[in-house]
């Protein structure tokens, strides 16, 4: 089961993450509590060995410019949120990056098609709400024998559940593993991954 845990700020945080055998940890690069800047994350950055992937989280910006902040940040992963296209996974990929595009339950069908991302990551319908939702639905996207990360109110105690559920063949947390909004709780990301790998 590949993890990613998003939203990390800290040197603890980032560590935990690493030493708990988390594959891939996020970084936000946009307006949000756990928004952290490009400077922050070149400090944060020689904590993260290179099997590990480092990913600049963003929303709505343009995918140029998503680009442009990841490269000052240091990453080469950039995940973006929200309607896409196959010109959007273009910029990212002809910039020499790596892209995880994200959509959410309540996207229109075509935004499930296979338009050349490295990963696909299937979120709540409604992103960030941290509830748990009917992970067995995702199943009727049809995605079987790709990639992709399943998110949206995942935590210790349901991770392995709805990963079976949906069939997913990774995961993504951020509120999931926090002892209050934007803060980590090292123990919880501890127990998150190792429950995700079980």
């Amino acid at each position: 089961m590949f993890v990613k845990v998003c939203g990390l700020s800290t040197p603890e945080s980032v560590r935990t993450a690493v030493d708990a055998g988390a594959d891939a940890v996020g970084f936000v690069l946009t307006s949000s509590p756990r928004e952290v800047t490009p400077d922050q994350v070149r400090i944060l950055l020689p904590l993260v060995p290179a099997n590990v992937k480092a990913v600049a989280v963003f929303r709505h910006e343009p995918a140029a410019d998503a680009v442009s902040v990841a490269r000052a940040a240091g990453l080469t992963w950039v995940q973006l949120h929200g309607t896409r296209t196959a010109e959007d996974v273009k910029t990212v990929h002809d910039a020499g990056m790596r892209l995880i595009r994200a959509v959410t339950m309540g996207a229109a069908p075509d935004e499930f098609s296979d338009l050349g991302e490295d990963l696909l990551l299937i979120d709540a319908a409604v992103p960030g709400s941290g509830e748990s939702w009917d992970y067995a639905s995702v199943r009727a996207k049809g995605l079987g024998g790709r990639e992709w990360l399943l998110a949206g109110g995942l935590e210790t105690g349901n991770v392995a559940f709805a990963a079976a559920a949906a069939d997913a063949w990774g995961v993504d947390v951020s509120s999931g593993v926090e002892s209050s909004r934007g803060v980590k709780d090292l123990a919880k990301i501890r127990a998150f991954v190792e429950a995700a790998k079980a």
